[in-house]
């Protein structure tokens, strides 16, 4: 069995996605979490099914903590003794981190007695923060093999103790090439790091028959999280570059989240109030596509934010491309894996609302070149990101990991 542990279950629409796949592959495998989701990103049954059927860590009591600590070195043996000198000691990226690594075992000590009595064949974290020093912890308190799954705010604005579940992993998996790299920079050993990209359903996220009527406003969308890594902000700037060139547009913006007022501020300020839109609301997984079959172009001008998280590959703009949208975004992370400029879409420089408005005007004017991006971007998708071809390499593994203890 691999026990699959995440920080809020299916609350990431990554992990519903990703456990679909390996449902359908026959991995038997059991959803763990730290915390239940507030919401999901589905309406789908087998999806909610996967939500009843987690097993979720918190609520924890300090007292219930306490106890599993106690009674660690009677059921872990030195193996507890090690993973607390490993937390006493190991390298760690501030105080605060150490602390949290000691909280973390406490934690680990507490999942890993519910776990034993169980068939425990691997443990792997999606992310690699808070969730993934537990698995780490209680992968070495149970003497089971770990591996993990990478992002963005987890290796870089919550790293914790990255270098450490670098040496533990059995395996680690990259979602794209910039995180391979990463990896090995950061100490990892090339036979540990497998590419397999964050996909999608492509049979679901299909293009809609539309005409573009080139007479009337070029209609830009987006969504996502309303949050500054997404670069809302500067797409908004773009816009108001776009309306003073005399270029008209319309602009949806499909997503919820902390910046909604901000975002609302910065738009009446911009006095396009009558050019944008923003529905307030999160796109369900099963409503994308129509969602998408409004625009003309699907713009994520992704940025590095201030608290230091990016994001890694966005699902939403595989999603965008796999409908038919050409795809602009910016030169981060992993999107230039998927968005190669001037072939499946057009990349520009992060934070450089002039340049976005050039693109989405290039667009705007050129058709043509909006079809040939639109098709060569969802080819792109098709035949690199569908998600089973793209999760081929994460199921070989545990599929290995299971054969092992049979």
């Amino acid at each position: 069995m691999i026990h699959y542990m995440t920080t809020q279950g299916v609350g990431d629409a990554w992990v519903g996605n990703e456990l679909r796949v390996l449902a359908q592959s026959g991995i038997a495998f059991r959803l763990n979490a730290l915390n239940r989701p507030a919401n999901t990103y589905f309406i789908a049954d087998d999806v909610a099914e996967l939500d009843a059927a987690t097993c979720y860590v918190y609520p924890l009591s300090t007292l219930k903590l306490l106890g599993a600590v106690l009674a660690a070195p009677f059921r872990f043996g030195s193996r507890f003794f090690c993973a607390l000198w490993n937390a006493l000691t190991g390298e760690r990226e501030s105080l605060r981190i150490r602390l949290l690594s000691l909280w973390h075992l406490g934690v680990a000590c507490h999942w890993a007695a519910h776990l034993r009595g169980n068939e425990i064949s691997h443990i792997h974290s999606q992310w690699i923060h808070s969730g993934g020093t537990v698995a780490m912890y209680a992968a070495w308190l149970l003497g089971k093999p770990f591996s993990f799954t990478g992002h963005a705010a987890d290796l870089f604005r919550e790293r914790a103790a990255l270098r450490d579940k670098i040496k533990r992993a059995r395996f680690i998996i990259c979602i794209s090439t910039f995180h391979r790299d990463f990896y090995l920079e950061n100490g990892a050993n090339a036979e540990q790091l497998v590419i397999a990209y964050c996909g999608i359903d492509t049979s679901h996220f299909t293009p809609i028959p539309r005409t573009r009527d080139v007479r009337g406003p070029f209609r830009i969308v987006s969504s996502g999280r309303l949050v500054e890594k997404k670069g809302f902000p500067v797409l908004i700037k773009a816009c108001r570059i776009l309306k003073d060139r005399g270029v008209p547009f319309t602009c949806v913006i499909g997503g919820s989240g902390p910046d909604d007022a901000m975002l609302r501020e910065q738009i009446a300020q911009a006095r396009l109030e009558d050019d944008i839109t923003l529905t307030g609301e999160a796109l369900k997984q099963e409503d994308i596509p129509t969602f998408m079959a409004e625009g003309d172009v699907y713009c994520l001008p992704c940025v590095w934010a201030s608290d230091n998280d990016v994001d890694g590959l966005p699902q939403m703009l595989m999603e965008a491309m796999a409908c038919g949208l050409p795809a602009i975004s910016t030169q981060l992370v992993g999107i230039p894996d998927l968005v190669v400029h001037e072939d499946t879409g057009l990349l520009v420089a992060p934070g450089d609302p002039a340049a976005l408005a050039d693109a989405l005007e290039r667009l705007a004017a050129d058709p043509e070149l909006a079809e040939k991006l639109s098709h060569r971007g969802r080819v792109h998708v098709v035949t690199k990101f569908d998600l089973p071809a793209s999760l081929d390499p994460l199921v070989s593994r545990f599929r290995t990991a299971l054969e092992k203890t049979t």
